[in-house]
């Protein structure tokens, strides 16, 4: 039997209540405990009544270096089943929701699959113990069980990569050059920018995209080994040198293509080379009036929305465009 344990295991200080009228427990375990005390019921269960995916080996390794970052590798409780198998004794009358566990049989896993794995891995690795955070529920019954990892894994929605590249922008130069491009008055995205992701029409450029145009910025060239005060200082005058350059273009977005994010890419991608071949290097800086002389033949494109550059898609449509900048500039 899955659920078979060789022996009763104990946990301590274990808290009761009750959420929307079932009784859970919540409380810790050591690594080694909680490595053992569970199981899973694969998608593909004879009994029908499975819905674990198999463990992505990837993602386990994942969690089991994030482990490794030390006190600030925080992670949420694992969720169980213990389907009436567990039961509940309080240490006194006193405060009856204050006890120990006595595990009959082993819980059913119902969130926290990789963490567990991660969990393994690491302490393999290490030859460590970590307190493991639980939360269980006593008893639900097979449908019940299924219903709620369904709704944890369908209804609940991931932050975005764009919110996750604000949350790291003290950790991650590129993140922190993006961030800023959107927050500082004096950027051309100021006013175009969104953090979390979210378009509307005056706000129509995501962090993630400007993180992704850094990078085009920045690719393969000695721009990638400068501060990201620098890279942020060479990136606010590049764009905003677009944007003085083309004003009725940069504002209007519904008229013009010049803020859709292929042209944005495509400006990037021509940007690399046009900086890179007029750097000085020994101040570190580019070389600002031979670039603002440059960047007046994007008068040459059309820019309209209604011109040919609405034919364009993709990456490869901004890759064609930027080649067309390119030569307009020779």
């Amino acid at each position: 039997m899955r659920d078979f344990l060789p022996s009763n295991i104990v946990i301590e200080n274990v808290l009761q209540f009750k959420m929307r009228g079932r009784v859970a427990y919540q409380g810790f375990v050591s690594s080694q405990v909680a490595i053992n005390f569970s199981y899973s019921k694969p998608y593909n269960d004879p009994s029908g009544k499975g819905y674990q995916r198999p463990i992505n080996k990837r993602r386990s390794i994942e969690f089991a270096d994030y482990l490794s970052q030390g006190e600030d590798s925080l992670y949420t409780p694992i969720l169980l089943n213990a389907a009436g198998n567990w039961e509940f004794h309080a240490y006194n009358k006193e405060r009856p929701l204050f006890g120990r566990l006595i595990l009959k049989k082993k819980a059913s896993l119902m969130d926290g699959q990789h963490r567990l794995s991660g969990i393994e891995e690491y302490v393999k690795k290490t030859d460590t113990t970590l307190n493991v955070p639980f939360l269980t529920f006593h008893y639900l019954d097979e449908d019940e069980e299924i219903k709620l990892f369904d709704i944890i894994n369908t209804k609940a929605k991931g932050i975005g990569t764009s919110l996750s590249r604000y949350l790291n922008r003290n950790n991650d130069d590129i993140s922190w050059v993006a961030t800023n491009l959107i927050l500082r008055p004096e950027s051309p995205f100021f006013s175009k920018g969104t953090l979390i992701g979210k378009r509307n029409k005056e706000k129509h450029i995501t962090l993630q995209n400007l993180y992704n145009i850094i990078l085009l910025l920045i690719k393969k060239s000695d721009l990638e080994d400068l501060s990201k005060e620098k890279i942020l200082s060479i990136a606010l005058f590049y764009f905003n040198t677009i944007k003085e350059t083309l004003p009725n273009e940069w504002e209007d977005f519904k008229s013009y293509r010049l803020t859709h994010i292929i042209s944005l890419n495509a400006l990037a991608i021509a940007g690399n080379e046009i900086i890179n071949e007029n750097f000085l290097c020994k101040s570190q800086q580019p070389n600002s009036s031979k670039i603002q002389s440059l960047l007046k033949n994007l008068k040459q494109i059309d820019w309209s929305s209604n011109g040919d550059l609405r034919y364009l898609k993709g990456v490869s449509g901004s890759r064609f465009l930027a080649q067309d900048i390119i030569n307009c500039m020779s």
